[in-house]
């Protein structure tokens, strides 16, 4: 790892994200952007977290790409889910929780140390009220790609799981100002992708042209545009999750 300078990197993108699920008060928005980037540049491959290490580390992604994973004794590789700018990771409201995933870099990635947060949820939860609701709120979202996982390995063809995986990634980024309308960047090899969606490189490269030939989407220099997104919905059986009955508004306007 080495030290660098990272001005681009700031606590502000978890602003944006927990801003869109709670209205917090200066206070909370305070502890947030008290968070500082850790003064070091993560190459693709850090491990973040080691399966079954103690989480009591909370900890922003504040640029760059990771993902919880788990390795099969022959080297096949399942991704659970992605870990994006503005994500938490670390955190868990369980007591002496720890990981049930391996959690690495697939970028080169700028993290920042949320203690001051885990600290404020966990143990001034009266001071931090909106705070608090806004990351409770958060790991809900957590769960709901998690079960959009499930449902792209578990029930849905390959042209669905692709046409689905790019919608959620597009919608995540949305929620933090991170897609250009209908368009975003996507840093992840074939082989990452394919790994998330339980394909061969070979068929999701082949699905990937379908989509493309179909004029549904281009993907050119780690780019990705949405050019018929709602019939990318459609393709995809797509839906933007809703998680509280309170606040969702604003998130799903964002998007």
């Amino acid at each position: 790892m080495n030290k660098i300078n990272h001005p681009g990197s700031s606590s502000e993108i978890l602003v944006r994200r927990l801003s869109r699920y709670a209205s917090l008060n200066q206070s909370e928005l305070e502890v947030l952007r008290a968070i500082a980037p850790l003064q070091e540049s993560l190459a693709p491959g850090s491990e973040l977290l080691a399966e079954g290490e103690l989480m009591d580390n909370s900890r922003v992604m504040l640029s760059g790409w990771a993902c919880r994973t788990r390795m099969l004794a022959d080297g096949r590789r399942q991704i659970f889910e992605f870990i994006m700018p503005g994500d938490l990771y670390g955190l868990c409201h369980r007591p002496q929780a720890i990981a049930l995933t391996n959690t690495v870099t697939l970028t080169n990635a700028v993290i920042g140390d949320a203690s001051i947060l885990s600290d404020a949820i966990l143990h001034k939860a009266a001071k931090y009220p909106n705070l608090v609701d806004a990351c409770y709120i958060s790991a809900s979202y957590s769960e709901a790609w998690l079960l959009n996982q499930l449902l792209r390995a578990g029930r849905q063809s390959a042209y669905e799981r692709v046409a689905h995986l790019i919608l959620e990634l597009h919608y995540r980024l949305s929620l933090v100002g991170l897609a250009n309308g209908k368009s975003f960047s996507l840093p992840l090899t074939q082989e990452v992708l394919a790994d998330a969606l339980g394909l061969s490189i070979v068929h999701l490269n082949r699905t990937l042209q379908q989509l493309r030939r179909e004029g549904m989407i281009s993907f050119k220099s780690s780019v990705m545009h949405l050019l018929k997104p709602e019939a990318l919905k459609e393709a995809g059986d797509f839906r933007m999750p809703v998680v509280t009955a309170h606040r969702q508004g604003n998130a799903e306007h964002a998007a």
